[in-house]
């Protein structure tokens, strides 16, 4: 199994995951990356995985379906283009002869979804399960909660948080290095988040993406994931002495970052 992240647009990424014969895609903005990608590597595409229904999202889903004829599994939205089929929360899907787990995750959006490939990869870098998260985690960060709520987001990141360490954190979007200068901000003395932070100015640096990440270093230096953390806690209440329970935190970190 290979996966691939195609850049598109400013700053997202189209996630591709394929055996060397059928492939399947996370969150196509456009379809034009897609099918370059198919084509040259001879690869014939059988699902689209719609993580929630923002355009830089689904844009190229309907021409891709009208392309290839493949399958589209969606969160059951009405801003979400028809034809596809609804998933929901626990429901696992086989494709690529791998399960992948649906999990609900909203906080970004109401209705948002988040596919974690449970079963290891064969390519030799990639011993690992594999989460697509749309827009609710970033390395480094959290999606904003353009519908829904503090407490939505918490519980959508601490179902994250129970995932496997070795998980690749595969987000929508190159937000790293915006992010990880907030979270130094917030967490400024975490030896972790400073070597991370120079491993990923350097791979920009390289127009190399700093993505996937993984699970087990997004709780050593991710912010809205150490919601529990003295330090963190402390910036929090500084800025907002009414932040006392950890979704109250998650809150106030967001609405901080969102004038950041």
């Amino acid at each position: 199994m290979k996966l691939i992240a195609l850049p598109v647009l400013n700053d997202n990424y189209i996630w591709l995951l394929h055996d060397g014969h059928h492939a399947v895609v996370v969150d196509p903005a456009k379809e034009d990356p897609v099918l370059e990608a198919l084509d040259q590597a001879g690869l014939e595409l059988k699902a689209i995985l719609v993580t929630h229904h923002h355009p830089d999202h689904v844009g190229g889903v309907s021409a891709l379906l009208a392309r290839t004829g493949c399958v589209v599994y969606a969160p059951e939205d009405p801003r979400i283009p028809e034809p596809y089929q609804r998933v929901q929360k626990d429901q696992t899907l086989t494709l690529l002869d791998h399960d992948i787990n649906v999990m609900f995750v909203p906080g970004h959006t109401k209705t948002h979804l988040a596919y974690f490939v449970q079963n290891q990869v064969s390519d030799p870098v990639l011993h690992s399960p594999i989460l697509f998260c749309g827009d609710t985690l970033f390395s480094g960060g959290c999606g904003r909660l353009f519908e829904g709520t503090p407490e939505q987001m918490f519980d959508s990141l601490n179902s994250f948080k129970a995932l496997p360490r070795n998980t690749l954190v595969c987000c929508a979007h190159e937000y790293t290095l915006s992010n990880l200068k907030f979270a130094l901000h917030v967490n400024p003395s975490n030896a972790d988040l400073i070597e991370y932070n120079a491993q990923c100015e350097k791979l920009r640096a390289q127009a190399h993406a700093t993505l996937p990440s993984s699970m087990g270093i997004e709780l050593k230096i991710n912010p809205f994931l150490r919601l529990d953390d003295p330090e963190v806690i402390h910036s929090i209440q500084h800025r907002d002495p009414t932040a006392q329970s950890p979704q109250a935190r998650l809150g106030a970190l967001r609405e901080w970052k969102n004038t950041f």
